[in-house]
């Protein structure tokens, strides 16, 4: 299913985009005014295969889990509060739901690796590979074999959301200890030491920061994941939830669907998506950048642009909802804004970008 998914993978339509980039050059404001907008207005171009993408369906996937290293103390929160976040996102009463709602996303919830069964009953999908990763500071989170499972759950998961008519699917995770989990995985492709990389996750003390970088340095030391296995990556310091976001990526990707990364696990996701696979990179957008100094590093490594800066260190999938309102106003610019010809401004004469209007304009 991985290397078929991978197969799949098509450049961005280049006639769709130079039809779009033309509409764009002629909209009546000066050249590459809306900057960031007509950047994603074109990409969404390129990844749909329409000049002018409009009504696009959306979806948050979430995914759940749970990390043995959690043991260590490198959270300020237990672990139960991954079953009780779960609880709240069904309930409708986190973050994330509420953001879901505001951009008109449907939210798919995954328990791809939480601690603890959870009774069948609940609206959620039911993809465990196993009762969260093992300790990563005494040896690896999970096997190759579970690695690949988490992998599939997470195409499996996006090609049912893609079915259902969905262009662009945002990225979210719940998982007490899985920023530890994400550092890890970019300190295996940084030059910079843990120290530098390391972040306080949801706002955890001086003792408890100093113990995270020690766990990771640890986890690298023991574990020696190598890099140009990016699998093998993920099964050494990863997590669960992280591999089903791969999954998510490479399957949106191959069907022809956006993907918005949130904060730092997602992101830790994507890049393991791009040395997978390089040419997803066409296929991501980033939404904002959080306040973990790693989060930036692998955005700078995959090349992605981060369009907000609003200093949240949430998860859940808040950014990558925030990132869909980017999406949508910049497909009503595409849509909604008028040409020069259209609105009858006549075009300077160095063509467009200067605004000179016509009698037929208003002052």
């Amino acid at each position: 299913m991985i290397e078929e998914s991978i197969s799949l993978i098509q450049p961005l339509d280049r006639i769709a985009m130079e039809k779009c980039q033309l509409r764009l050059d002629n909209l009546t404001k000066p050249l590459n005014s809306l900057h960031s907008f007509e950047h994603l207005a074109l990409q969404m171009a390129g990844i749909t295969g329409l000049p002018r993408p409009q009504n696009i369906k959306k979806s948050i996937i979430l995914m759940a889990a749970d990390h043995g290293v959690a043991v260590e103390g490198v959270s300020a929160y237990p672990q139960q509060v991954t079953v009780q976040m779960v609880k709240n996102y069904i309930d409708g009463g986190a973050a994330v739901t509420i953001f879901a709602e505001h951009v008109g996303a449907q939210l798919a919830l995954v328990d791809i690796g939480v601690a603890n069964e959870l009774p069948p009953v609940l609206e959620l999908h039911h993809e465990k590979i196993a009762l969260g990763t093992g300790n990563i500071a005494v040896g690896p989170a999970m096997t190759l074999e579970q690695a690949r499972k988490a992998i599939e759950v997470g195409i499996k998961i996006a090609r049912q959301e893609i079915a259902k008519g969905s262009r662009v699917l945002g990225l979210g995770e719940m998982g007490i200890a899985n920023t530890t989990a994400a550092t890890a995985i970019i300190a295996c492709y940084s030059s910079l030491p843990v120290a530098e990389l390391c972040g306080r996750g949801t706002g955890i003390s001086n003792e408890i920061f100093n113990k995270k970088i020690q766990v990771i340095e640890t986890a690298l030391a023991v574990n020696q994941p190598d890099s140009n296995d990016p699998i093998a990556v993920l099964s050494k310091v990863g997590g669960l939830e992280i591999a089903g976001l791969v999954g998510v990526i490479l399957a949106a990707a191959s069907g022809g669907a956006a993907v918005i990364v949130d904060g730092l696990i997602t992101t830790a996701a994507a890049l393991i998506a791009v040395k997978i696979a390089p040419n997803v990179k066409d296929y991501l957008i980033g939404s904002h950048i959080s306040t973990e100094p790693a989060h930036k590093v692998a955005l700078d490594m995959i090349g992605v642009a981060a369009h907000l800066h609003l200093d949240m260190r949430l998860g859940e999938g808040t950014g990558a909802a925030l990132g869909m309102s980017l999406v949508n106003a910049a497909l009503h610019v595409i849509n909604d804004m008028k040409t020069f010809g259209e609105a009858e401004v006549e075009v300077a004469q160095d063509g467009p970008g200067a605004l000179k209007q016509t009698k037929n304009v208003k002052d």
